[in-house]
């Protein structure tokens, strides 16, 4: 291997991406489209990049992908003025035969169709004459509207969902790896969490063990309370309380894993005793959970399944779902399918669903969340292996 692969902390084969590229240029052959056109700008949201590629998207600028019905891709890339490079089956850059760069940037209005310039003249170049574009309405509308002025375009949004909502074999064991990364890094945030830390030191001590241990990105959501009052999931700027003796603090981690995938887990860690009221509202959450995973089918429908959730929440004195409690995940933290009223998307085997109900009152936030595959007569066994109870030390 060259010194440029060994950089790549867990790089997905070169089979697994010729299958994608594959099934992509079948999906675009029944559709007339002789190319397609992603953009993302993080790692978190923007898993389009990644799926191509292999190397994502990050801290906000602009990565554009030209994806052809023949031959190699062509990236623009976020960089100097007049930058070009013509691959030839280069080791990181797979699949791709050339490289533009500009330096393009969302905070910078004037700038907004420069990708956009670069990427219709490589179009034109190719000859092609339709283009799809997944997921226009979140792209910047400089990149957008300059390629529906010169060329003829499609969504083809839901092409592409369709395609990377299905995980293969090795997307799958990358998954459970990801899954067993989270376990680990809870059980070392167990281990080390006392009186005295802020809540910015828990979560700072999470990402730190979860890079260790293979992740590149995610979140840490969470904060600390006295019993009696909520600890909810709050970000990092509001992560500045001292950790006192009988509190208890709970915990979101949703970061990816060795390849990029993303999952998550959330539990809530007492430093102490529980509370009856704590405990009671974990079992109604984990029953919540475990009712909307009978219902997890090849063939389901979310939308079905996200209004039984509802009557049951309701008929146990609990308040309807207005969040999102449950949905697909992948290269992106929330993907399609979404368990909710206005998903189309069936439910299908070899997905992988995070589900994650939870209800708030006044004196506390009751929460889990675990993934889970879904396999030929339902969903798996639970990929974290996290025990789910409210945890005491």
């Amino acid at each position: 291997m060259s010194s440029a692969e060994t950089r790549i902390l867990t790089a997905i084969s070169n089979a697994e991406l010729d299958r994608r590229w594959t099934v992509l240029r079948t999906a675009m052959a029944a559709d007339g489209l002789d190319a397609i056109v992603v953009q993302s700008q993080n790692d978190w949201l923007g898993g389009a990049v990644k799926w191509l590629t292999d190397l994502p998207a990050t801290n906000g600028y602009p990565r554009t992908v030209l994806f052809f019905a023949d031959g190699p891709m062509t990236v623009i890339d976020m960089g100097p003025f007049g930058v070009h490079r013509s691959l030839d089956h280069d080791p990181v850059h797979r699949g791709v035969g050339e490289i533009f760069a500009t330096p393009a940037f969302l905070s910078i209005a004037y700038t907004h169709d420069y990708e956009g310039r670069l990427a219709s003249d490589a179009l034109k170049r190719q000859g092609c004459k339709h283009i799809g574009i997944v997921g226009p309405g979140g792209l910047p509308h400089g990149l957008v509207s300059l390629l529906q002025r010169e060329h003829a375009t499609v969504d083809a949004t839901d092409l592409f969902n369709r395609l990377t909502a299905i995980k293969s074999p090795e997307e799958i064991a990358l998954i459970r790896r990801t899954a067993e990364l989270q376990d680990a890094v809870f059980a070392r945030v167990l281990a080390a969490i006392k009186p005295g830390m802020r809540d910015i030191d828990v979560t700072s001590l999470a990402q730190h063990e979860g890079q260790l241990l293979g992740s590149e990105q995610g979140i840490f959501l969470g904060c600390s309370a006295r019993l009696g009052s909520v600890a909810g999931f709050v970000p990092r700027h509001l992560q500045g309380r001292t950790i006192q003796p009988g509190d208890h603090f709970a915990l979101l981690i949703e970061i990816n894993g060795p390849g990029g995938f993303y999952a998550e887990i959330a539990r809530t860690i007492v430093l102490g005793r529980a509370s009856n009221e704590l405990l009671e509202g974990f079992a109604q959450v984990l029953a919540a959970q475990d009712h909307t995973l009978s219902l997890i089918r090849p063939g389901a429908n979310p939308a079905e399944i996200a209004a039984a959730h509802d009557d049951w929440m309701q008929a146990h004195g609990l308040p309807p779902e207005l969040r999102l409690y449950a949905h697909g995940q992948g290269y992106d933290m929330v993907e399609r399918p979404m368990i909710r009223v206005d998903e189309t998307m069936p439910i299908a085997e070899h997905m992988c669903l995070a589900v994650h109900p939870g209800f708030e009152t006044p004196r506390m936030f009751a929460v889990i969340c675990d993934n889970y595959m879904v396999e030929a007569n339902g969903p798996s066994a639970c990929l974290h292996h996290t025990e789910k109870k409210i945890f005491e030390i």
